[in-house]
């Protein structure tokens, strides 16, 4: 068959936050008590974005938060979409004790099945903000709906699995999830033999790579294309460590990793071509209910992308798509010009070096060139 019926069209995104303020709005709200210092009730995230927006519709539809795009994914109809969801999906559970505890009502879930998900990644640092009955919960959720799920499961061996998705050419699409001590998920929540929870790398050294890629290499078979998403890094800095792209490079060079989609970071980060693969550092905030919190100052956290990498049937990138968006009243809108502008400025400048550039795309989206 030619590489070119071959090639497969993706939709990736950072982090999606459906809890608290937007839980609230959706039809079918759950429990707002908070137990964190800044609010103790759900509402106040309403409020705070309506003292500054003006009123939300109670209660929006699921497609609502979704806006503009919703048009951008039927335009461009990815194969396959994946996102990090970092929400506990459950009624259940006692809030772990860490500050801030994310979590939406399970009859809420349609609103991420009204963007056509067909993948969530759940290494992340919330996903057991209600301790591991909210995150049973959240597995069921998923199973239900028919979605695959990555980097979280009943026990280490399914946490560790890939989230295994079977292509129209008969091939198929691992993805492998992963979460760092960095990003704010402790040690603790790790799966083991027999407890569940993340799977969570304890570091990025030597020894964890050859793990990981020894592991990857075991699940992977002739055809398939590679993910790993991975959440790590802190919630603020354009900076990329060192240790991160020394990482990323080798889970390319020896476990065969096609693009490493990368976030935690409530902005956007820069991306790199190495070797023809794609490597996402920090793909921002997609949804979240900051609006009216903060100044987000240098780091712009309400304006994100959605991400279109095309992969050919190698795994090598053969484009990619980046439309710009913002977060708007809990929902996502086309970046205005001088959001588009800041993105496009950001985001080129955080790419120099880095064997790609930005160019201006169709409408107005970006394209990358290298």
């Amino acid at each position: 068959m030619p590489a070119a019926a071959q090639s497969l069209k993706l939709f990736l995104a950072g982090d999606v936050m459906t809890a608290r303020g937007i839980d609230a709005v959706l039809p079918h709200p759950g429990d707002p008590r908070l137990h964190e210092p800044y609010l103790k009730d759900a509402g106040g995230y309403v409020r705070l974005a309506e003292r500054l927006h003006g009123p939300l519709p109670r209660p929006v539809d699921y497609a609502y938060i979704w806006g503009d795009a919703l048009e951008d994914l039927e335009r461009r109809r990815p194969q396959v979409r994946l996102i990090n969801l970092e929400t506990a999906v459950t009624r259940r559970g006692r809030p772990e004790a860490k500050g801030i505890n994310y979590r939406m009502n399970p009859a809420n879930f349609p609103a991420i099945l009204a963007a056509g998900i067909d993948c969530c990644v759940l290494a992340n640092n919330h996903v057991l903000d209600w301790g591991r009955e909210g995150l049973a919960d959240t597995l069921a959720t998923l199973a239900r709906s028919g979605i695959a799920c990555a980097g979280a499961g009943r026990d280490r061996q399914a946490a560790e699995a890939p989230a295994v998705l079977p292509l129209a050419d008969g091939t198929r699409l691992l993805v492998f999830g992963l979460c760092t001590p960095d990003c704010g998920a402790p040690a603790s929540w790790a799966a083991l033999a027999r407890r569940s929870g993340v799977a969570h790398l304890p570091d990025l050294s030597v020894q964890s790579l050859d793990g990981l890629a020894e592991r990857i290499r075991a699940h992977k078979r002739p055809g398939d294309r590679v993910i790993v998403s991975i959440h790590w890094g802190g919630n603020w800095g354009f900076e990329i460590p060192q240790e991160q792209v020394r990482f990323a490079h080798g889970l390319i060079d020896q476990a065969g990793v096609d693009l490493v989609h990368g976030h935690s970071s409530h902005h956007i980060k820069g991306l790199e071509l190495y070797h023809e693969h794609l490597i996402l550092y920090g793909c921002g905030d997609l949804l979240n209910d900051y609006e009216g919190i903060q100044d987000y100052g240098v780091y712009h956290g309400e304006l994100g992308l959605l991400y279109f990498p095309t992969l050919d049937a190698e795994g090598r990138l053969l484009a990619l798509d980046l439309v710009p968006t913002h977060i708007h009243r809990f929902q996502l809108g086309h970046a205005g010009r001088e959001e588009r502008r800041w993105l496009f400025e950001t985001l080129g400048r955080e790419c120099a070096n880095r064997g790609c550039s930005l160019q201006p795309g169709s409408g107005h989206s970006f394209a990358l060139s290298w």
